[in-house]
């Protein structure tokens, strides 16, 4: 095993606690724009560092941009929806906390 290796394992792991994170939080904030904020940032920081660990093991540039293509167009993706679905929630009157948590 490879210091390569060890690093790409060292970096998924985080990638990992961070998406660990996020879920976390989306079960445990109280209102919508905090678990919209939970979610976002912390799945992209996990796919941040899954992606940069497979970087590491990337075989040629095509492969690499193929994961940088595909992390920032998860990028895109998280904040438009983070962004829908907020504005939804604003222009239907959803109640701003849940109670039932």
């Amino acid at each position: 095993m490879s210091v390569l290796d060890i690093l790409t394992a060292i970096l998924v792991i985080i990638g990992a606690a961070f998406f660990l994170a996020g879920t976390i939080g989306l079960l445990r904030f109280p209102d919508l724009h905090s678990r919209i904020h939970a979610l976002t940032k912390a799945d992209n920081l996990g796919l941040g560092f899954i992606a940069l660990g497979l970087l590491i093991q990337a075989d040629s540039i095509a492969v690499a941009l193929k994961i940088v293509l595909v992390w920032f167009l998860a990028l895109a993706a998280a904040a438009t929806s983070g962004y829908l679905i907020a504005n939804h929630a604003m222009e239907s009157n959803t109640p701003e906390r849940s109670d039932d948590v």
